[in-house]
C-alpha cells in the first residue's frame, strides 16, 4: 500500500510541471494584461467604488441562501429577494434611529458639559493650583476656557463647514447608492454574474468557469470569516466597556463596534472617538481616561493583529502575514474599498494561479 502513494507522489510534482509548460503563453499573457487593466480602472473608480463594494458583498452572502429556499419552495426567487431585502432595511433603519437618538442626546448634553468636563479633567491631572507653562502662570479654568475657544473657532471656520457638510452629503448618498444596488443585486444577482461571464471571450469561459468553481467556497468561508470578526468586535466591545468600565449605553456602543468593522480603518476609528467622548462625560478623573485608552488599544490588537489576521487566514487558506499586508495594500492604492477587498483579490489570484498550474485544492 506504501508503494504506489510514494509513487504516486513522486508523479504528481512532473504532473504539474508538465501542466503548467502546456499553458499557453498567449493565455497566461492576456490573464495579466487583463488584471493590470481591471487594476488600472478600479484606481480611477475608487471614489464609487464603496457602494457597490458593500452591496456586491451582502447580496453575495444571502445569495446560497436565496437560491436554496427557491429550489426548496418552488417559489419565485425574487420573492425571497424582496423579502430579506426589506428585513435588511428594516434592521439598519432600527439600528439607525436607535442609535441617533442616543447619540443626540449624548451630543447635547456634552455640548452644554464641555467645559465642565474639560475643567474636571485638568483639575484631575494637574491639580487644585496654577500652573506654569512657558514662563506664564494659568488656571484649570483659564486652561479649559482655551481649549473650548480653539474648537469652536475651529469648527467656525468656513472651510471647515464645508468640508463636514461635504462628508456627510456623500454619506447620505452612498447609503441611499448602496440600498438601491442592494436590491438589484439580490433581485438579480444571478443575471449580474452571466452578465459578466458573457464579457470573458468564448474559448476563455471554460477556464474561467473552473477558476470560480474553486475560488466560490473560499471566499464564502472568508466573508463568513469577517462575520465572525464583527461578532467578536460586538462582545469583547460590551465586556470592555459596559461589564468592566461601566460606561453608558455599552449596548449601542458595542453595537456600533460590530458593525463598522465591515468599513476597516474609518468605521473603527468613528467608534473609538465616538464611545471616548461618551467616556470622557462621566469619567470622574484620569484613571477612567486611561482605563478606556488601555481598553481601545487592547480591543484595536486583538482584532487586526490577532482574531481577524487568524480567522480570516484560516477561513480563507491565507497566512496572517499576507492578510496584514493585503489590508496595508490595499488601503494605499484604493482606501476603505481597497482594504475590504484586499483578500478576495488575493484570493482571486491565488485561486487562478492553482487552476493554471494544476496544482489540488488546499
Amino acid at each position: 500500500m506504501s508503494l504506489p502513494r510514494r509513487r504516486h507522489d513522486a508523479v504528481r510534482p512532473a504532473e504539474r510541471r508538465r501542466a503548467a509548460r502546456r499553458l499557453d503563453s498567449g493565455e497566461a499573457r492576456s490573464i495579466m494584461i487583463g488584471a493590470v487593466v481591471l487594476a488600472v480602472f478600479l484606481y480611477f473608480i475608487k471614489l464609487i467604488l464603496l457602494p457597490f463594494v458593500l452591496a456586491g458583498i451582502i447580496a453575495y452572502i444571502c445569495t446560497p441562501f436565496l437560491d436554496w429556499a427557491a429550489k426548496r419552495t418552488g417559489w419565485p426567487r425574487l420573492v425571497f429577494a424582496i423579502a430579506v431585502f426589506f428585513l435588511l432595511v428594516a434592521i439598519a433603519t432600527l439600528v439607525m434611529i436607535f442609535a441617533a437618538q442616543n447619540l443626540l442626546i449624548e451630543a447635547r448634553a456634552m455640548a452644554v458639559e464641555l467645559q465642565a468636563m474639560l475643567e474636571h479633567l485638568v483639575r484631575q491631572t494637574v491639580g487644585e493650583g496654577p500652573i506654569s507653562l512657558f514662563g506664564a502662570s494659568t488656571s484649570p479654568h483659564d486652561l479649559a476656557q482655551a481649549a473650548l475657544d480653539r474648537l469652536r473657532e475651529w469648527l467656525g471656520q468656513t472651510d471647515q463647514i464645508a468640508v463636514l457638510a461635504g462628508y456627510g452629503l456623500v454619506s447620505v448618498m452612498g447609503a441611499f447608492l448602496t440600498v438601491v444596488l442592494l436590491f438589484y443585486f439580490l433581485a438579480s444577482g444571478p443575471r449580474v454574474a452571466r452578465g459578466l461571464f458573457w464579457i470573458v471571450p468564448p474559448h476563455r469561459r471554460p477556464l474561467v468557469a473552473r477558476i470560480w468553481i474553486r475560488l466560490d467556497p473560499v471566499l464564502m468561508r472568508y466573508f463568513i470569516g469577517v462575520l465572525a470578526v464583527m461578532v467578536y468586535a460586538t462582545v469583547a466591545a460590551y465586556i470592555g466597556l459596559g461589564v468592566i468600565l461601566g460606561i453608558r449605553h455599552a449596548v449601542l456602543l458595542a453595537l456600533l463596534t460590530g458593525v463598522v468593522e465591515i468599513v476597516p480603518v474609518i468605521g473603527p476609528t468613528a467608534a473609538a472617538v465616538i464611545a471616548g467622548l461618551i467616556s470622557l462625560r462621566t469619567a470622574t478623573g484620569i484613571v477612567n481616561i486611561l482605563e478606556y485608552a488601555l481598553y481601545a488599544t487592547l480591543l484595536r490588537l486583538s482584532i487586526d493583529q490577532i482574531v481577524g489576521p487568524v480567522v480570516l487566514g484560516r477561513a480563507a487558506h491565507v497566512h496572517p502575514v499576507l492578510i496584514i499586508f493585503c489590508f496595508l495594500a490595499g488601503g494605499i492604492v484604493l482606501g476603505i474599498p481597497g482594504v475590504i477587498l484586499a483578500v478576495p483579490v488575493a484570493l482571486i489570484i491565488k485561486s487562478t494561479l492553482a487552476t493554471l498550474y494544476g496544482d489540488e485544492p488546499d
